[in-house]
């Protein structure tokens, strides 16, 4: 047995390498992203420059008009753009004749409805094929995108070669090397699957292998290897091929998703078609050596004239590395390139007249100018100075970028103005110091004066916080921790509230040899915190003075108002009480009633209702409810009492104080009842199954004016009769108009027939109440009653 030296690893080691890798593995991820965002950028442009050259119209409307298209047909923007640049491609019905000049509006009906799942697809492949950079990169892409949705095994790409020499596969995937290199030239065999989809210019669906085998020359090695196929043309001389293993027929959703996958393919081939060669002449080698040692932006550009002699474009010959376009493209990377490709909006601007001009012999420098390009849906918009000079029988152009440094500058201002924020920077080691102008604006000290070194910032604040600021600041100079540290200033007669954060930079052996951080004005908000502190303190203080008001008006109530546990008998009549409080709000209300036996062998039942809530309602309560008492007991009438009632809350204290009131007099050698009110609601009399409401004699409700009319009105009750008298907590609700709570409580009382009044009122109170409710039963026994 033997044993190995095995090193031990250093932990420090292997988190430096963990951050390391954390670090690469983001920056691959924005690589591929910005790689991403050119290529769509690209595609879009490309499909832009399309609908110009075809229509004529601007940049902006060209833009416009793909994503009109793209909403139209329920497409993504890079789908639309695949299709455009596929309308360029030769038509399948029209092979052999030109490519067309301008893209047709659409090839599938808009708005028509996807299958579902094939939207999403689509836009997967759309994206995918931005990366496929030859016609054997498309296969595979194609086979990765269909295999799950078509059940597809290979792919394959046919190229018609000129008239009379047959096909040439240039890509495939899902073959083996050897049958690829087996069918990669097929001579123009009739009845060759894939020459006669492009003859007919329609797909050719073969699902049916034994019949098929009889008609078409296929593609089978073994025999019987892919059971259906189909091929579908691309562009007049390209077609795809899907080969399946399955028998199975292609389906609906199937078909249209090949067909959308051959039109946007007609677009990808299209941008793969092989670019100009750029003039390699010895000028623009020449040119190049020398533009690439020198800095900024120039590039050589060398016309691309029309049969006719006129200039329809530029090529980039040769490009300093700092050159840069609107796609990301730097350097060597632009030659080959169209100026229009990259910039189509400049196509009859003033700029491309100055190119004539400087063909011409006439050096042009334009003035300043703003050009804006909307790249992948994001408006791009930068300044620039444009010089060209003719050089041979090409053009060198240098431009310069204005207003980058200035627009940060700005950007990083007004975010300071905004956030009421400034930036500070000292250097400890060299003994500089730098602010930022809104921190002088911020401590109200002049820019004259200059900045303050770190360890005097604590002399600038009020001496109560001084000490924590300067704790904050020794500690960070020490040992380089950062701080928060809120603090307060005077300025003029007011005081300020500003917070100061920082941290430190260290050098390798850990002394701190820097400290950056802010300064922000925190005025605003505080004096917002202290007073939402200051409304809630007197809101606490409100409320404990609504409550004690609450608990002194509550024992007022229930030493004036005793309930009585349960039914009574008052000269004959079988009477039960209930007073229930509003669930909602600290107040008491001002419901009250009385039941009494009065010394001539009558009776006095009356219920009222103070306007308002509180100790005052309850006071108001208190002095009608004694005052009508002691008023029908020395023998006044039922109105008369009423009237000096009337008189009487007019003439208190609160003389804004109403009330509503029902009085009622029982004589029981008759039976006789005689009642008046004074704006209350009307008594409800339950009798032989029938419920009504009682007539109101006229009577206005008290405190209103000084010469009310009250009228009485008398009636005789019956055995069994059930007389119900009450406040309006009981019918009233929110948005219900009145009568509608009198009809319920007549179809309450009716439907809890002799039960006890808590029947009743469980019946009538369901839910929150806003108000008090009082209510006074009177009953008739009946003759096994009494």
């Amino acid at each position: 047995m033997t044993s190995e030296y095995v090193p031990s690893t250093d932990a420090g080691a292997v988190a430096e390498l963990a951050a390391l890798a954390r670090v690469v593995s983001r920056q691959r991820a924005e690589l591929d992203r910005l790689r991403d965002s050119v290529a769509t950028s690209a595609a879009v442009e490309r499909a832009k420059g399309a609908l110009m050259a075809a229509t004529g119209c601007s940049p902006d409307v060209a833009h416009e008009e793909l994503l009109q298209r793209a909403e139209a047909g329920n497409r993504t923007l890079l789908e639309e753009c695949w299709l455009t640049l596929g309308a360029l491609m030769p038509s399948a019905s029209a092979a052999g004749t030109a490519p067309v000049t301008g893209p047709p509006a659409s090839t599938v009906p808009p708005g028509s409805p996807a299958p579902p799942g094939t939207a999403e697809a689509l836009g997967r492949l759309g994206r995918a094929l931005l990366h496929v950079g030859s016609p054997q990169e498309l296969a595979g892409t194609l086979l990765e995108h269909l295999a799950p949705r078509v059940d597809a095994d290979a792919v394959l790409l046919y190229r018609r070669l000129p008239p009379g020499d047959g096909l040439e596969l240039i890509g495939y995937a899902g073959l083996d090397a050897t049958l690829a290199a087996q069918w990669h030239q097929v001579p123009p065999l009739q009845g060759f699957a894939p020459l006669e989809a492009l003859r007919a210019g329609e797909p050719l669906w073969l699902e049916d292998f034994t019949e098929d085998r009889q008609v078409f020359q296929l593609i089978d090695e073994p025999p019987g290897r892919w059971l259906s196929r189909a091929w579908l043309p691309v562009t007049a001389g390209v077609a795809l091929g899907v080969l399946r293993r399955s028998a199975a027929a292609f389906g609906p959703a199937g078909r249209e998703l090949l067909r959308s996958a051959a039109r946007l393919c007609a677009g990808r081939l299209g941008a793969l078609g092989a670019p100009a060669e750029p003039v390699t002449s010895g000028l623009s080698a020449a040119v190049q050596t020398v533009l690439d040692a020198l800095p900024g932006a120039a590039v050589l550009l060398v016309p691309l004239r029309t049969g006719t002699g006129e200039v329809e474009d530029y090529r980039v010959e040769a490009a300093t590395p700092g050159a840069v376009d609107i796609l990301g493209r730097t350097g060597r990377e632009l030659v080959g390139s169209h100026i229009l490709e990259s910039y189509p909006s400049v196509a009859g601007e003033s700029l491309w007249q100055g190119y004539l001009k400087a063909l011409g012999g006439e050096p042009y420098e334009g003035e300043p100018f703003v050009h804006e390009e909307v790249v992948a849906g994001v408006t791009v918009t930068g300044t620039y100075s444009v010089r060209a000079a003719r050089l041979g029988d090409g053009l060198l152009v240098t431009w310069l970028r204005h207003d980058t440094e200035e627009r940060q500058e700005q950007r990083l201002a007004d975010m300071q103005r905004l956030g009421n924020l400034g930036w500070a920077n000292w250097n400890l080691i060299t003994r500089q110091v730098n602010w930022s102008s809104q921190v002088y604006t911020i401590l109200g000290r002049e820019p004259g004066r200059g900045a303050v070194p770190l360890d005097l910032l604590p002399d600038l604040v009020l001496p109560e916080d001084a000490h924590a600021l300067a704790r904050a600041v020794s500690e960070l100079a020490r040992t380089g921790r950062p701080f928060d540290v809120p603090f307060r200033i005077r300025s003029g007669n007011a005081v300020r509230h500003l917070r100061a954060v920082a941290e430190a930079v260290t050098a390798p052996d850990g002394t701190v040899v820097e400290v950056h951080g802010f300064v922000q004005d925190l005025t605003a908000q505080r004096s917002a915190e202290l007073a939402l502190v200051d409304s809630e303190r007197a809101i606490l203080v409100q409320r404990g003075v609504l409550e004690a008001e609450r608990a002194l008006a509550a024992r007022l109530q229930h030493a004036l108002l005793p309930l009585p546990s349960r039914p009574v008998r008052l000269r004959g009549l079988r009477v039960e009480v209930a007073y229930l409080p509003a669930q909602a709000g600290v107040h008491v209300g001002g419901d009250w009633f009385s039941a009494i036996e009065l010394p001539d062998e009558a009776a006095l039942f009356v219920v009222g209702d103070v306007a308002g809530h509180g100790v005052d309602a309850v006071a108001t309560m208190a002095q009608l409810r004694f005052t009508a008492k002691g008023m029908v007991t020395t023998g006044s009438s039922l109105t008369g009492a009423l009237a000096r009632l009337n008189f009487l809350l007019l003439h208190s204290r609160d003389a804004q104080s109403t009330a509503t009131l029902v009085l009622a007099r029982y004589e029981p050698a008759g039976r006789r009842l005689a009642w008046a009110q004074a704006g209350h609601p009307p008594p409800l009399l339950v009798r032989g199954g029938r419920a009504h409401r009682l007539d109101r004699p006229a009577g206005l409700l008290l405190g209103a004016c000084a010469d009310p009319v009250y009228e009485s009105a008398e009636f005789r009750l019956e055995p069994g009769d059930r007389l119900l008298l009450y406040t309006d907590g009981l019918v009233e609700r929110p948005g219900e108009d009145i009568d509608a709570g009198l009809d319920r409580l007549a179809a309450a009382a009716l439907a809890a027939g002799p039960a006890s009044l808590d029947a009743l009122l469980a019946a009538m109170l369901a839910g929150e109440r806003r108000d008090d409710v009082c209510v006074l039963d009177i009953r008739v026994p009946v003759a096994d009653e009494e």
